[in-house]
């Protein structure tokens, strides 16, 4: 059962220079142990949904926007926007100065989907700061992965991969599509960014909703909120996050002796259990949770219920 949602109790805007401001909250416990929540998209944005997986009696939980979504400024659905500052490094120097602006020394970091290749990438670089890692729905955004999304998932959705195939130029549909959708979402005219927008969700709708327990985010009804969204997202993965394709796995050593636990769903397509497994077995010490009959969205009972157990026991753990 979730917790019961909580008002934030303080916000506001952080100035993080290039011109950007990233969008951050709390709720839960004044006092309590520190959780910071780095969503998913990239570019989807914060959601009141994910703080209901922690205690507010016992978590001080940290949210933010990360630059260009959400309430974070400027937004991304921009026309003129520049991403050149938008890179994972930019995120996880933003985190960091977030926790400085808290005056937080430690954290558990929460991550998931895309938030949890931002969560391994920020443990590794600053892991004297990370009290614990919790990760559902793992990624490591390399190309393997992103090569599986955007061609390999269609054997499984030939009709839907078509369409979005058909959404770019007559040539690019045999080449790179998150390179050819990059290019349209950044074409100035309403016209041909929103349609792009539309069609690129359409095409992960797909795999979403092959759990009929799965539901879209009503933000998915907003042509501003999918232009900034698909506009990050490509962005983010013609550039292959700027990470190298075995980082996260070659530099898993420096987060020996942090707790990790990873709840994946074995059903999840948008995440295939493989890459948990990967990072399971490159650091032993990390806890790999499978539930079986859940896909990718943390929304179904099975999930939920996997995700409060983990941060349940987590608590409990730090309480004695």
């Amino acid at each position: 059962m979730l917790y019961p949602d909580t008002v934030p109790f303080d916000d506001g805007l952080l100035d993080v220079g290039d011109g950007q401001h990233i969008y951050w909250m709390l709720s839960g416990n004044p006092e309590g142990m520190p959780v910071i929540i780095l969503h998913g998209g990239p570019g989807s944005g914060s959601s009141a949904a994910t703080r209901r997986y922690f205690d507010p009696q016992y978590y001080l939980i940290v949210q933010f926007d990360q630059r260009g979504c959400g309430r974070s400024l400027p937004h991304a659905s921009e026309p003129a926007i520049d991403l050149s500052h938008n890179t994972t490094w930019h995120i996880i120097a933003d985190i960091e100065r977030l926790r400085v602006q808290l005056g937080l020394e430690r954290w558990i970091v929460f991550g998931n989907s895309w938030g949890c290749t931002l969560a391994l990438t920020y443990a590794e670089t600053h892991p004297q700061r990370v009290e614990g890692l919790l990760l559902v729905g793992v990624t490591m955004t390399r190309q393997s992965e992103i090569d599986w999304l955007y061609r390999g998932l269609g054997h499984f959705f030939p009709e839907e991969w078509a369409c979005f195939r058909a959404g770019v130029p007559q040539q690019d549909r045999d080449g790179d599509l998150v390179a050819a959708y990059y290019r349209l979402l950044r074409d100035p005219g309403p016209a041909i960014h929103v349609k792009a927008a539309k069609d690129w969700h359409e095409w992960e709708a797909a795999s979403i909703l092959i759990d009929p327990r799965a539901t879209l985010s009503s933000r998915w009804s907003d042509p501003r909120y999918l232009t900034a969204r698909a506009r990050i997202i490509t962005h983010y993965f013609h550039h292959l996050a700027w990470l190298d394709e075995r980082q996260i796995l070659r530099d898993i050593h420096r987060l020996a002796g942090i707790p990790c636990t990873m709840i994946q769903g074995r059903l999840d397509l948008e995440a295939p259990l493989v890459t948990a497994w990967e990072v399971s077995q490159a650091w032993p010490e990390a806890k790999l949770v499978v539930v079986p009959n859940a896909a990718h969205s943390l929304a179904t009972a099975e999930m939920a219920a996997a995700i409060i157990r983990m941060t349940d026991e987590l608590r409990r753990n730090n309480s004695r």
